[in-house]
């Protein structure tokens, strides 16, 4: 199948962009309980089909603060803090490990914070550790989140040593005035350099992370920014809408609110990237995500193998996740297990639990999986066959998705879904609101919406 381009729409635009969730989990995180512990890790293992393993690492330092981060991070210029998270890290690795024994590791990725705060001893310390306690193959996919304002001298080539494969630069913006207001100056002759060298050694996939919405961007300049990146070619591209929530993260209250763009000039943003891309010869996968059409992402989409978890778009479906360090996520069999989100917190559970960092979780229900199988459908292929997942999960689709069948009318005599054949299909008007359409299948969220608030779905 080939993903239609998204057609812009400004009455449906003007009437459906509301808040709404990223679906990188179904339920999202926001169902999460506390009292959740290593046993529920052991019986999602258990009960877990798979054998593959995707690994998440969380490297929650920084050495400067950017105003629109929402991240998990910690502000420091001391390195030796990395040292001392390293030896946490280290007791939960070999207290969690041993229990993937049978698993073989597919991808390994770090993110944060800024995975390279860490120096490169630093870095190859944490390598080692991996390879001495998990299953890597030749085969292992091995990514890395980059500040490219903070990347020490042959840093890459370090990476590219210790098996290092994809990165993802943090780039954001390339307007030096934008950058200011953000408190993210950076130099646009680095990132082209590093990108340019990333290329040269070798690295399989080399990503751009950008942010639309933030103080001082407009039409023009993002334009300009985009039209930059473009020359400098990345397989892929992600395409964040700026939520601004200064009364979550206090860091963004430093970000005027008269310095952000209007809400039409927002939209003109992500409608001149849409074009920028797709006339690039970009594939838009979905949201805010752009793959190159002979990048397997692309390639996997419309091949119908497309799967979504807490680090967005992946080729890796088949795979549990397993999160170490401070915050992170795991996602096994049918279970979800977040570790403690702050740092003291997270050092003490270590300590006391036998490297055991997790608090929060999850065991999906009979019904969450079903709801699960068919967001993700959606979501990651903007269509579903009612008739092979009636099949797949024995049930009568008509009669088990009633509810959703009839939150969805509105989306249909609206034109943005269809259904015919036995087949829900996001049109071209359709597929920038798929948020929208997951929502309908949503049977957590309205308890989610009267708690908490999302970003918007555009």
């Amino acid at each position: 199948m080939m993903i239609k381009l998204p057609k812009w729409d400004q009455t449906l635009i003007n009437k459906y962009n509301v808040s709404g969730p990223r679906y990188t989990s179904y339920p999202t995180a926001l169902s999460l309980t506390e009292g959740y512990q290593q046993q529920d890790l052991l019986s999602a293992i258990e009960s877990s089909n798979s054998r593959a393993l995707s690994l998440y690492i969380h490297i929650p330092f920084c050495s400067q603060l950017c105003y629109y981060c929402g991240c998990n991070k910690i502000i420091t210029r001391h390195q030796s803090k990395a040292d001392t998270y390293l030896d946490f890290l280290a007791i939960e690795i070999a207290a969690q490990a041993p229990l993937f024994k049978d698993y073989t590791l597919e991808q390994l990725h770090l993110g944060g914070g800024t995975p390279t705060f860490l120096t490169t001893q630093q870095m190859s310390r944490l390598v080692k550790l991996l390879e001495l306690h998990f299953n890597f193959t030749d085969a292992t996919e091995r990514g890395i989140e980059i500040d490219p304002r903070s990347l020490a001298d042959n840093m890459l080539v370090d990476l590219s040593n210790l098996g290092f494969n994809r990165v993802s630069f943090g780039i954001q913006d390339f307007n030096d005035e934008v950058q200011l207001a953000v408190n993210r100056p950076q130099n646009a002759d680095t990132v082209k350099q590093l990108i340019t060298q990333a290329r040269e050694l070798g690295f399989k996939s080399i990503n751009a992370d950008m942010i639309y919405g933030l103080p001082l961007q407009t039409p023009q300049s993002f334009k300009q920014t985009i039209e930059q990146l473009l020359e400098l070619s990345p397989d892929r591209v992600s395409v964040f809408n700026y939520a601004h929530l200064p009364e979550r993260f206090a860091a963004q209250r430093k970000i005027k609110d008269a310095d952000l763009p209007s809400a039409h000039n927002k939209l003109t943003m992500f409608k001149n990237t849409l074009e920028q891309m797709t006339q690039a010869g970009y594939q838009f996968i979905g949201m805010d995500h752009f793959a190159k059409v002979n990048n397997e992402l692309a390639v996997a989409q419309n091949a119908g193998q497309l799967h979504r978890n807490f680090q967005g778009y992946t080729t890796h479906g088949n795979c549990d996740l397993l999160g170490l360090g401070v915050s992170s996520i795991s996602q096994i069999g049918t279970a979800i297990l977040q570790n403690q989100k702050e740092l003291k917190h997270y050092y003490h559970s270590v300590e006391t639990q036998s490297g055991c960092a997790i608090t929060k979780g999850m065991h999906l229900s009979a019904d969450d999986v079903i709801r699960a199988d068919a967001i993700k459908q959606l979501i990651c292929q903007f269509e579903l066959d009612m008739e092979a997942f009636s099949a797949k999960h024995a049930l009568n689709f008509n009669h088990y998705f009633a509810d959703a069948l009839t939150a969805i009318e509105p989306l249909i005599a609206d034109g943005m879904v269809t259904i015919e054949n036995n087949m829900i299909s996001v049109t071209a008007r359709g597929n920038l609101f798929i948020r929208i359409i997951c929502m309908c299948f949503d049977a957590h969220l309205q308890k989610q919406l009267n708690a908490t608030r999302f970003s918007r779905v555009i």
